[in-house]
């Protein structure tokens, strides 16, 4: 069973019980981004550390950057992407998830925020 954590950067983290995280933009991200227009992303096999930038995305308003939660490598990526940036905005939380890595250390994971935390953290953001 896997859960669901988020970060302050509105990132969303599907951890696996085998230790692989999905990685995504949450809803209330890709909204105050636009539409994705386009999304550079990760090689497989690449290794970053945390707060290494991992993708870089662009919408019709901004250009900005996914940074790996925790260090790792990517195990996959969302290669229906590179056609169809517009899947983030129409599923973030589902279609439109960017990469998976094998996290270095799970424990570089604890502290995030889970999906009542997050929701009270936007609220918070006016």
């Amino acid at each position: 069973m896997s859960k669901t954590l988020f970060t302050q950067e509105h990132e969303w983290l599907r951890v696996d019980d085998n230790g692989v995280v999905t990685v995504g933009i949450t809803d209330y991200a890709q909204d105050h981004l636009g539409d994705l227009v386009y999304i550079q992303l990760p090689e497989v096999g690449k290794e970053f550390a945390k707060g290494d930038e991992a993708a870089v995305i662009e919408s019709v308003k901004t250009a900005g950057e996914i940074l790996m939660p925790g260090a790792g490598v990517v195990t996959a990526i969302n290669e229906a992407l590179a056609d169809e940036p517009g899947k983030v905005n129409e599923d973030p939380m589902g279609e439109g998830w960017f990469f998976a890595f094998k996290a270095a250390d799970a424990s570089a994971l604890e502290g995030l925020m889970d999906e009542a935390s997050y929701k009270t953290y936007i609220e918070s953001l006016g």
